[in-house]
C-alpha cells in the first residue's frame, strides 16, 4: 500500500489535526517538522522515518493499516534529540500549540514558531571551545564578502576581498572557521554553474549549504537591516565605511536568523569588521599542516594539537578565545608587547595567578547563557547558573587590583560585577529550581503576595476545608455537617435531614440525596474557585514574573557581554602566564630586522605529548635565519637527513613558535628573537583532492605556485619534500629552481627539508643558503637517531635502514643495497656543474639513457669494422646535438 504524505492529499481526506500537520509542512518542506501534540512532539510520513532512524527510536504508526509513519519524542527532554539531528545536518521545524487545550472546545491552534539549522543551534550540547557560526557569502563584481555569526554567543564579524584572487580567499576564509551552515544567494550564476565554479569547490567541505532568496543580497533591504538591528543610522562607527559588500554578506545573516527564530535577536548589538592583514595570515592549507585545532589524521588524537597543548583555561569564552587566536594571531607589535608585559608581570605573582585562576574556575558560558535568554530558549537553571557565575566577578575583579600591567587594568576596567543582575536573580529563582516553568515552583518565596497566597491554598486545601467545616459547625451548631468535594459537584457541604432546620438562610440548595442535602455558600464558592486554579494560576505568575526577571538580564545585556569578553582575555592571559610558569616558557624579543633566532626551542606538542606519555625529555635545536637585505644570511636553511630524524618536527617547530610568539605568549625555548611574520606557509606532505580532480603532484604545486606567488621577505616558509611526487629528475628540478627563486627573488625567511641531497650543491653558489642536517648516529645494530641539528649536509638519506626498522623482509632489503650501491655509483656522474654560466645543471636525459643502453646491447664481437665506425658517428652526432640542446631522434 502507497503511502500518501498529507501535502500532497487533500485536505477532506485528513483529519484536522493532519489537516494543521499539511499546512505546516507545505511551508517547511525541506525541515523535519517537530509537531506538538500533548507532551510529546510527533513526526510523520518521511520525517518520522528519517527521525527513527538517526535518532534510534521505535517508528509506529498512526492508524491500524500502519499507513502513516509516525514518531515522537517529549516535548520537556527534546533539546538533546533536536542537537543530534542538527549535528547530522538536517533543518528542523518546531510546531507548537499556541492554546491551551483546558481552554478551548476547538482544535488547538498550532503555529511553526522556530526553524533549527546547524547554523542557528543554540543548545548546551555545543562544544564549549569551537564557535558555531552561521555564514554568508556575497559575491559582486570583483569582490567577494563573508560574515560570520555565532548565534548562541552574539559574536558577529565581517570582511570583504577585491581583486581578481577574492574569492579564492573568501573560500580559504570560509574553509579555515568552518562554519557549521553557509548562506548564499540562490540565483547566483556561479553557485549554479558547475563549470564555473572551480574556485568554490573548496566549500565542499561545508555540510549544510542553503541558498536564500536574492533580495536579501541587495543593499537596498541587508543594510537598512543590519543598521535596525545594532540601533544605529550608519554603520561607520563599526568600521564598515566603504565596505558595502561586507555589510550586505552581514544582513542576508541577520534575514536568515530572523526569519528561523522569529525573535528579535536582543544580544547581537555589535558586529566588527576585520581586515587578513590585522593578523598573522595562516590559510587552511598551513593551519591543517601545523595542526593548529584539528589534527591530520580522523583518530581522535586530540591532544595532538597546538590548542590542546596549550589549553588550561578554566572558562569557555577563554577557549573559544584561544583557539580563535591560534587562526588569527596578532601581527601588531605594540598589541604583541602588551601581552608579553601583562604575562610577565603575572608569572611573578604566583600568589595572585592562583587567585586569578581559582575566580575563573566555575564562571559558566556568559556568552552562551546571555544567546539563550535572549533567543526564549533559557530555563530556570540557566538563569540561576548565569547568577553563579556572577558571583565568582567581585573577586575576579578583586585578584585583578594587584596586577599593574596595561591590559590588566583596561580588563579591570572592563569587568562589571554585574552585583544587581546577580541579586536580582538569585533573589527571584530558587535555589534548585525545577527544570521548566511548566512544572512550577521556580519563584522565591516572598516576590509575589499573590503568588505566596495561592500556593499556600494549593498546599493546605485540607487544613482550610477543615477549618471551613469547624467555623460552619460552630456558627450553625450541626455537629454532622460536613465539607466534602466530588470531581461533578465540587465542594459542598452536607447536612443530614434531622438537620435541616438549622441551616442558615445563606446556605444555596445544591443537590438532594436520600437520607441528605448538599449546600454551598458564598465562602465555599470562592474556596473552591480558588483551590482549582490555584495551580494554573501559579504557573501564570510564574511565567510572567519570569519574563520581567528574563527583560531585567537582557537591558543588562550589554553589560554581560562587555564583562564575558574581558573574562575571556583575562583567562585567556592567565592561561599564558601559567603555562610558562609550569612549562619553563620565556619571553620572546621582538626586532625589527626579518630575523628569526631560536636557542634551545622545543617543540611544545611533541614535549608535552613525550611528558605525558613518559618517554623523557624533548632535544632542543637552535635555529637562525635572517632574511634582511644587508645581513649575511642564512636567509634559507636546506635541512636533510633521514626520515624519522626529526626533519618535519624541525620545521613544524619553527612555525609554531612563531605562532606562539605573535599571540603574546611565552615560548618553549631558552631564547627567541624574531622580526613580526607577516604569514606563513606550508608545503608539507600532500593527498590526493578527487573532489577537485587533483592528483598528489597536482596539489603539491598549486600549493608551492601559491607560495612563489604571494610571499614576502617577511614571511615564513615551510618547504617538506617538495618535488616528491613526480619523477626524480622532475623533482629535483623543480625544487632546485624554486630554491633559486626563493634566494633571488623573494628572500623569505625559508626551512627546505629534501632528500635530494644534490641540492645542497647550491650552499657553494647561494650565499644565503646554509646546509643543516639531523644528526644520525651508526652503530653496529643500525642508526640511532639524535634528533639534533648540525652544521652541514647529510651524507646520506638511510632509508634502508629505516626499511629495516619497519620490519621490511631481509630478502628486499638485501636486494635494495645491491640496487643502491649501482646507482651511487652510476650517479656520481649525473650531476655536473658547468664553469661557464652560474649553477648550470645537467643529468642523464632519457635520449642519454637511450645511448648507453644501445652501447650496452651491441655484441661488439660480431662487428665489422665498417660497422663499428658507423655506430660510433651515429653516437657522437646524438651526443653533439643532445649538447647543443636539440637531442636526435
Amino acid at each position: 500500500m502507497s503511502i500518501q504524505s498529507p501535502v500532497e492529499a487533500s485536505d477532506a481526506s485528513l483529519t484536522p489535526a493532519m489537516r494543521q500537520y499539511a499546512a505546516a509542512k507545505r511551508l517547511h518542506p525541506d525541515a523535519l517538522l517537530f509537531f506538538r501534540m500533548g507532551d510529546f512532539y510527533e513526526l510523520f510520513f518521511e520525517d518520522a522515518t528519517i527521525a527513527s532512524r538517526e535518532l534510534q527510536i521505535q517508528l509506529t504508526s498512526r492508524d491500524r493499516e500502519r499507513s502513516v509513519p509516525m514518531c515522537g519524542v517529549p516535548y520537556h527532554a527534546a533539546e538533546g534529540y533536536l542537537a543530534r539531528l542538527l549535528r547530522k545536518g538536517y533543518r528542523i521545524a518546531i510546531c507548537e500549540q499556541m492554546e491551551d487545550p483546558k481552554l478551548t472546545k476547538k482544535i488547538v491552534r498550532r503555529e511553526v514558531t522556530r526553524v533549527l539549522t546547524p547554523g542557528t543551534a543554540i543548545d548546551s550540547g555545543l562544544s564549549a571551545e569551537q564557535n558555531n557560526f552561521l555564514a554568508s557569502l556575497y559575491l559582486d563584481e570583483g569582490v567577494a564578502a563573508i560574515a560570520l555569526l555565532d548565534l548562541s554567543t552574539g559574536e558577529f564579524r565581517t570582511t570583504e576581498f577585491t581583486g581578481a584572487a577574492a574569492i579564492e580567499q573568501a573560500v580559504d576564509e570560509l574553509t579555515k572557521t568552518k562554519p557549521a551552515e553557509l548562506l548564499y544567494e540562490a540565483a547566483h550564476p556561479l553557485f549554479n554553474d558547475a563549470a564555473s565554479a572551480e574556485s568554490l569547490k573548496a566549500l565542499a567541505g561545508i555540510r549544510t549549504k542553503t541558498a536564500i532568496d536574492a533580495y536579501a543580497f541587495t543593499a537596498e533591504y541587508a543594510i537598512p537591516l543590519l543598521e535596525r538591528q545594532l540601533g544605529t543610522h550608519s554603520l561607520d562607527g563599526f568600521g564598515l565605511t566603504g565596505h558595502g559588500a561586507a555589510a550586505i554578506a552581514a544582513g542576508a545573516v541577520l534575514h536568515y536568523v530572523r526569519n528561523t527564530q522569529q525573535s528579535e535577536l536582543g544580544h547581537i548589538d555589535s558586529i566588527r569588521f576585520y581586515e587578513r592583514s590585522e593578523c598573522l595570515q595562516l590559510d587552511q592549507v598551513t593551519v591543517r599542516n601545523l595542526e593548529l585545532v584539528d589534527t591530520l589524521f580522523s583518530d581522535g588524537s586530540a591532544q595532538a594539537t597546538l590548542f590542546h597543548a596549550l589549553d588550561c583555561c578554566c572558562t569557555p569564552m577563554g577557549k573559544r578565545l584561544l583557539r580563535s587566536s591560534l587562526l588569527r594571531p596578532l601581527a601588531d607589535r605594540g598589541e604583541i608587547l602588551r601581552r608579553y608585559d601583562a604575562v610577565e608581570s603575572l608569572c611573578a605573582e604566583l600568589i595572585i595567578r592562583e587567585k586569578l585562576r581559582s575566580a575563573l574556575d566555575g564562571i559558566l558560558d556568559l556568552e552562551r547563557l546571555l544567546g539563550r535568554i535572549s533567543l526564549e530558549t533559557a530555563k530556570p537553571r540557566d538563569l540561576l547558573a548565569l547568577a553563579v557565575s556572577l558571583r565568582k566577578l567581585p573577586t575576579l575583579r578583586g585578584a585583578l587590583e594587584g596586577l599593574t600591567a596595561d591590559l590588566w587594568r583596561s580588563n579591570l576596567d572592563r569587568l562589571d560585577a554585574l552585583e544587581d543582575v546577580q541579586s536580582r536573580v538569585e533573589s527571584t529563582i530558587v535555589a534548585e529550581p525545577p527544570v521548566t516553568l511548566a512544572d512550577g515552583g521556580v519563584i522565591q518565596h516572598g516576590v509575589h503576595a499573590e503568588l505566596d497566597e495561592l500556593r499556600a491554598i494549593s498546599h493546605s486545601g485540607r487544613e482550610s476545608i477543615a477549618a471551613i467545616e469547624q467555623r460552619e459547625r460552630t456558627r450553625t451548631g450541626i455537629q454532622s455537617l460536613k465539607v466534602r468535594f466530588n470531581s461533578v459537584f465540587g465542594y459542598y457541604i452536607e447536612i443530614t435531614k434531622s438537620q435541616l432546620g438549622n441551616v442558615p438562610d445563606d446556605y444555596q440548595r445544591k443537590q438532594t440525596l436520600v437520607n441528605a442535602e448538599r449546600f454551598t455558600t458564598p465562602e465555599l464558592k470562592d474556596f473552591e474557585s480558588r483551590i482549582l486554579t490555584a495551580h494554573e494560576r501559579c504557573i501564570e505568575i510564574e511565567k510572567q514574573l519570569a519574563e520581567e526577571l528574563r527583560q531585567f538580564v537582557l537591558a543588562a545585556g550589554g553589560r554581560i557581554r562587555k564583562s564575558g569578553a574581558a573574562i575571556a582575555e583575562i583567562d585567556l592571559l592567565t592561561n599564558f602566564a601559567h603555562l610558562a610558569a609550569l612549562r619553563n616558557y620565556t619571553r620572546p624579543s621582538i626586532e625589527d630586522r626579518c630575523v628569526l633566532e631560536v636557542i634551545g626551542g622545543r617543540h611544545p606538542v611533541v614535549e608535552c605529548m613525550m611528558e605525558d606519555a613518559g618517554e623523557g625529555r624533548f632535544v632542543a635545536n637552535d635555529l637562525y635565519l635572517d632574511a634582511s637585505r644587508d645581513a649575511g644570511g642564512p636567509a634559507i636553511l636546506l635541512v636533510t637527513g633521514p626520515n624519522m630524524g626529526g626533519k618535519s618536527t624541525y620545521l613544524r617547530q619553527a612555525a609554531l613558535l612563531v605562532i606562539l610568539a605573535q599571540l603574546g605568549c611565552f615560548v618553549p625555548a631558552r631564547s627567541l628573537r624574531f622580526g613580526i611574520v607577516d604569514r606563513i606557509y606550508t608545503r608539507i606532505g600532500a593527498s590526493d583532492n578527487l573532489a577537485r580532480g587533483r592528483s598528489t603532484f597536482m596539489v603539491e604545486m598549486t600549493e608551492t605556485a601559491t607560495i612563489l606567488n604571494t610571499a614576502t621577505e617577511r614571511s615564513l616558509i615551510l618547504l617538506d619534500e617538495m618535488g616528491r611526487g613526480t619523477a626524480t629528475f622532475d623533482g629535483l628540478s623543480l625544487a632546485w629552481a624554486a630554491l633559486e627563486h626563493l634566494h633571488a627573488k623573494i628572500g623569505a625567511r625559508t626551512l627546505f627539508a629534501t632528500h635530494y641531497h644534490e641540492l645542497t650543491l647550491l650552499a657553494d653558489q647561494l650565499p644565503r643558503l646554509k646546509n643543516v642536517r639531523v644528526g644520525v648516529k651508526e652503530t653496529p645494530q643500525g642508526i640511532v637517531f639524535l634528533h639534533a641539528i648540525e652544521a652541514g649536509p647529510a651524507s646520506k638519506s638511510y632509508g634502508i635502514e629505516v626499511a629495516r626498522l619497519a620490519g621490511l623482509p631481509a630478502s628486499v632489503l638485501q636486494r635494495a643495497r645491491m640496487v643502491l650501491k649501482q646507482h651511487e655509483r652510476s650517479e656520481r656522474h649525473n650531476v655536473a656543474v658547468e664553469t661557464e654560466a652560474p649553477l648550470q645543471m645537467t643529468m642523464f636525459t632519457p635520449l642519454s639513457q637511450t645511448i648507453v643502453d644501445r652501447l650496452e646491447s651491441t655484441d661488439i664481437d660480431t662487428l665489422t669494422p665498417l660497422q663499428a665506425l658507423n655506430l660510433l658517428e651515429q653516437l657522437k652526432a646524438e651526443i653533439r646535438g643532445l649538447r647543443d640542446g636539440k637531442g636526435s631522434g
